[in-house]
């Protein structure tokens, strides 16, 4: 079980990013047909004031008729990173933000995940490798 007071240093230089098999999208939707039909199939959900937001199998959003113009990819973190943890999703976002690649986060229970676009992964996983890599050599502050 992951030490509630996790330091960053200690999640980032762990972190292992590890880019997921597949391609997903963002979807909503309000219409409890579709929530109950798509449900079943997405990784993640998430309800807001507008709808079901969901992230499914873009193949999955797209024989349901929404929009997939906009592919993701899903890299995991893999270090268990607490709840209660400061500075993880900072670091992944300013080392891919400086690199000029969008990313969405998605913090479950164990892990964190890292949402980029599809023709981005391979690169965000060089970056996020590099940004472990360097936290690691670095002592703990």
């Amino acid at each position: 079980m992951p030490d509630i007071a996790q330091s960053a240093h200690d999640m980032i230089s762990g972190m292992t990013p590890e880019p997921q098999p597949g391609v997903f999208v963002f979807i909503i939707t309000c219409d409890p047909a579709r929530i109950a039909a798509l449900a079943p199939h997405a990784i993640s959900t998430f309800k807001e004031a507008e709808g079901h937001s969901m992230i499914v199998p873009v193949d999955v959003a797209e024989q349901a008729g929404f929009d997939t113009a906009s592919p993701m990819a899903c890299i995991t973190l893999s270090v268990y990173s607490s709840l209660e943890g400061v500075g993880l999703t900072a670091a992944v976002a300013t080392a891919l933000g400086a690199e000029q690649i969008p990313c969405n986060m998605v913090a479950a229970f164990h892990h964190d995940h890292v949402f980029v676009p599809a023709d981005m992964c391979e690169r965000a996983v060089q970056i996020l490798t590099q940004l472990q890599e360097t936290s690691a050599q670095e002592p703990p502050q």
